[in-house]
């Protein structure tokens, strides 16, 4: 997990990692005095040895900025809400991969479909199950068992029968 900070205060405090290990300290201590992992002391103590106090400095990102423009990311969305059954899918679900697909035939550009997932939250998307129904299901069958059947049951048995476990014949002794 990446620790907290900017880049500016995380150099910094490998610098102070270094200054201390050039002074003698154990990486152990190192770890202890600037709030760092061991094996992280470790690595910055090989890159210092190989590539000096340079080796620590912060390394700009690489291409941070999108792919997709504010002006597609608002299009994106318009899609999205209108449904996969209008962008030419034969059911209606998005899933990640389907959208990648569909990024990649409206706007040209590739996405991984993991990352996809990332920018559609950020988009204010979250992930959704369908709600899986049996296509036999009979609404009129349920509503009938939920008002008659099921408060009756629920109530006890009723028209004065005994339950089943009354029927039954207490274990005698020499049953055992």
């Amino acid at each position: 997990m990446r620790p907290k900070g900017t880049a500016a205060e995380l150099e910094a405090r490998r610098l102070r990692a270094a200054e201390l290990l050039l002074d003698g300290k154990a990486t152990l201590e190192v770890a202890r005095l600037v709030g760092a992992s061991h094996s992280s002391v470790k690595k910055w103590k090989a890159a210092l040895k190989q590539g000096g106090k340079g080796a620590l400095a912060a390394r700009p990102h690489s291409n941070t900025r999108s792919k997709l423009t504010a002006k597609q990311k608002q299009q994106l969305v318009k899609i999205l809400v209108a449904g996969p059954l209008a962008s030419g899918y034969h059911t209606d679900l998005w899933s990640c991969p389907r959208v990648a697909d569909m990024v990649q035939r409206t706007f040209g550009v590739s996405y991984h479909p993991d990352h996809l997932g990332r920018i559609l939250r950020d988009l204010g998307f979250t992930p959704q199950k369908p709600e899986q129904l049996a296509r036999e299901r009979d609404e009129e069958a349920i509503a009938r068992w939920r008002e008659h059947d099921w408060p009756r049951i629920k109530r006890g048995h009723g028209g004065g029968v005994q339950p089943w476990y009354f029927l039954m014949k207490r274990a005698s002794a020499c049953s055992q």
